[in-house]
Order: C-alpha cells, then structure tokens, then sequence
C-alpha cells in the first residue's frame, strides 16, 4: 500500500505488499511517483523524495489544486546506471472549487541518485 493516507502510492519505504523498499528505478519514473503524491497531497512523500541540499523544511500543498495529468516530454540521462538526470514535463491541474478552470505548467528538472535512491533536486526551468 501507499503511505497511511494515501493508499496505492509505492513510496520509498515501502511497497504495495508492504516489503522491502520500492526504490523508483530511474527519474523519470521517480517523476511520475511524485506527480502521484502531488496528486494524493502526500507532502511527506514530496520532502523524502526531495535532495536534503535543496529541501525545504516543510511543504504546504494547495488544497484547490487537483492534479490530473502528467505529459513526459523528454529526459536526458536518469536511467538505471546513471547518477543523475533531467526530465522534462507538462503537468496539468484543475480547480477543486471550479473544476472547468484548468491550467497546466511545463517544467525541467534536475535529478541525482544516492545510493539506490533517485533525489529530485529542483526545477531548471519552469514555464506557465
């Protein structure tokens, strides 16, 4: 299962038998499993799966934002055997209160692995 309150998300410390760790296997798919936990509002998640250089000390997530779509439109490196990465992509959200108002950003960001673990580390650059 997923973290306690957000059922179906296999985060780092767990997986969805509740074993061993489910590491993301490269930062594309270490993307789309925080895409998830944006989606969830798994704010915990977010902060584990962030680089400790570049963390924030806490995370408040927007209530009213209802992520719904994630489009990969490119990565550079962050397979398995590499250390770090970078990956491109669009995100689309939608309003909780208005759900007719959507509205969506395109994003590249940097990714490193330590250990087995792939970090995201920040956005590179990021367009409305």
């Amino acid at each position: 299962m997923g973290t306690d309150n957000s059922p179906g998300l296999d985060t780092p410390g767990e997986n969805s038998q509740g074993l061993a760790p489910a590491f993301p296997p490269t930062a594309e798919a270490l993307m789309r499993s925080r895409f998830s936990a944006f989606a969830l509002g798994d704010a915990h998640y977010l902060l584990r799966t962030w680089h400790p250089d570049e963390r924030p000390d806490s995370l408040e997530l927007d209530p009213d934002q209802q992520w719904y779509l994630l489009e990969i439109l490119g990565t550079q490196r962050g397979g398995p055997f590499d250390n770090d990465g970078v990956v491109s992509f669009r995100a689309h959200y939608r309003s909780a209160a208005n759900r007719k108002l959507r509205d969506s950003f395109t994003e590249t960001s940097s990714f490193t692995k330590v250990g087995k673990q792939w970090l995201y580390v920040k956005a590179l650059e990021l367009k409305p």
